[in-house]
């Protein structure tokens, strides 16, 4: 099991970037696969980013491509999203996962959550 934790939320202009932190517990957190996943008010969760075990393989939904970067430093049982030229629609509250299995976009695949970072961009 994996236990994570969500960090570096807060409030940004519009075109401002931020760095978001999941830290994980756990010694198997280099077996998981690990996720950024979003949810704006009145909307469902939808896929931001994941990142594989290694980190050597990562996807990026269409809508952050270009803007936003997924990694992860297994090291220090920690993955990031760096969140650059944000815009309004970008806000949310971000939710990290955690699975151990491939990288897929539906939520509910995902079985290990934090309790988000709410990410506000205003205009």
């Amino acid at each position: 099991q994996v236990q994570v934790v969500e960090s570096g939320g807060g409030l940004v202009q519009a075109g401002g970037s931020l760095r978001l932190s999941c830290a994980a517990s756990g010694r198997t957190f280099s077996s998981y696969a690990m996720a950024w996943f979003r949810q704006a008010p009145g909307k469902e969760r939808e896929f931001v980013a994941a990142i594989s075990w290694s980190g050597g393989s990562t996807l990026h939904a269409d809508s952050v491509k270009g803007r936003f970067t997924i990694s992860r430093d297994n090291a220090k049982n920690t993955m990031y999203l760096q969140m650059n030229s944000l815009k309004p629609e970008d806000t949310a509250v971000y939710y990290c996962a955690a699975r151990a299995g491939g990288l897929t976009t539906i939520p509910t695949t995902w079985n290990y959550w934090g309790k988000g970072t709410l990410v506000t961009v205003s205009s």
